[in-house]
């Protein structure tokens, strides 16, 4: 681990309480269209639109969201979900997907950046693999908002604090991609189960990797075109 890692966030946090120390009021920032707006199909795949219930919505905090699922022959494929915040302050903020996606018996296996190249740009991106027993799902995810596209959650914060003292802009989304990946039995003891088919048609890592990769590279545009214009000075 690098040496500056263990006081980074000590000072990510010093220097959010210089900037805010003058903040100056929270600007609203509405969308400049409907999040629904963005792929109702991809890659042949129809998308079927699901409800968050309030409970969920209350503690979450974001302003809107799509959560829509692709399906191909009624297998769910993959899943979108974008949460746009129009503006946040403590208690309605953007919360990590490393500690919302844990939970149920599934457990973070491995994290990494992955490179998706959109319009000649490289963007980082982050790469979460969880898994449950033997059940594997793969999670792309990012933050998008004020004109930038960041992976680096401790950038992420220093950027909001900078940003809410300088323009009193706050707004972002959190953009998610979620596939199920075909189950690994590397590590099972005992005999391997019989495989419904659904199960046998589910994607392959390599193939999770490359669908995750060509999704993100459509959707970012796509949010890109739905989210605020960015301010001038960013």
């Amino acid at each position: 681990m690098p040496r500056y890692a263990a006081w980074l966030p000590g000072a990510v946090l010093a220097a959010g309480c210089v900037l805010v120390t003058g903040q100056r009021e929270q600007l609203v920032m509405p969308l400049a269209a409907p999040l629904t707006s963005i792929p109702q199909a991809m890659f042949a795949m129809p998308g079927h639109d699901v409800t968050i219930d309030d409970e969920q919505r209350r503690v979450a905090g974001m302003s809107d969201y799509v959560y829509r699922v692709f399906r191909r022959d009624s297998l769910d494929v993959f899943s979108v979900y974008v949460g746009y915040y129009d503006y946040q302050r403590q208690g309605k903020s953007i919360h990590s997907p490393k500690n919302c996606l844990p939970g149920g018996g599934w457990e973070p296996m491995s994290q990494s950046v992955q490179s998706v190249t959109v319009d000649g740009r490289s963007h980082l991106v982050n790469r979460y693999l969880l898994g449950k027993g033997p059940a594997r799902a793969l999670v792309y995810y990012w933050y998008q908002g004020r004109g930038r596209i960041e992976s680096n959650e401790y950038r992420v914060k220093w950027d909001l604090l900078r940003d809410a003292a300088l323009s009193g802009r706050t707004e972002e989304a959190l953009v998610r991609l979620v596939i199920p990946v075909a189950p690994d039995f590397s590590g099972y003891k005992g005999q391997k189960p019989v495989l419904p088919d659904e199960v046998k048609k589910m994607m392959t890592m390599p193939q999770a990797d490359s669908l995750a990769q060509r999704a993100a590279v459509q959707l970012i545009p796509e949010v890109m075109r739905v989210l605020p214009k960015a301010p001038s000075a960013t």
